[in-house]
């Protein structure tokens, strides 16, 4: 399996890229909010990659950082969710909001997400929640988000009052 990948960026559209790895050219989907921190055509790049192998394709999903492929991988192993609406849902949201969404059972933010309704939104919060906290507790970044929404929490709930 391809777990990372460094290369040339030679083609980059919203939907994919491709990287040049020593003369040859990998197609690789990217969210929203790893193509946003990608390099100008031409210049290197390095993706934590995620392989899945189908009997009629292999396809390639690059991130920006690990912890966003984590991510990824744990909405794959939700009933409905195929790597493209995963795809669609990182775009939307980004990994440390998703986490703070999925720990807090805030529903709202989840069906906020462009393809995700509300019956994907509950099976989103119920089914992968542990494997969730067990990223969350493992990461700093992460939790260190989760404090900060719960801050703004804090705020709107005493501005309400």
């Amino acid at each position: 399996m391809i777990a990372r990948l460094t290369g040339t960026l030679i083609q980059k559209t919203v939907n994919f890229i491709v990287i040049d790895a020593h003369g040859v050219g990998y197609r690789v989907f990217v969210p929203l909010t790893t193509f946003y921190e990608l390099p100008e055509t031409g210049e290197r790049v390095a993706l934590h990659i995620h392989t899945q192998v189908r009997e009629d394709a292999i396809s390639l999903y690059g991130f920006h950082a690990e912890r966003e492929r984590e991510i990824f991988q744990v909405m794959l192993g939700v009933s409905g969710i195929g790597p493209r609406l995963a795809l669609n849902i990182l775009s939307g949201i980004s990994a440390p909001e998703f986490v703070s969404a999925i720990l807090q059972g805030n529903l709202s933010r989840l069906v906020g997400v462009p393809g995700v309704g509300k019956k994907m939104g509950e099976r989103l919060i119920v089914e992968p929640r542990d494997r969730v906290a067990r990223l969350d507790a493992a990461g700093t970044e992460i939790a260190g988000e989760r404090r900060f929404v719960s801050l703004e929490r804090l705020k709107e709930d005493a501005l309400s009052a």
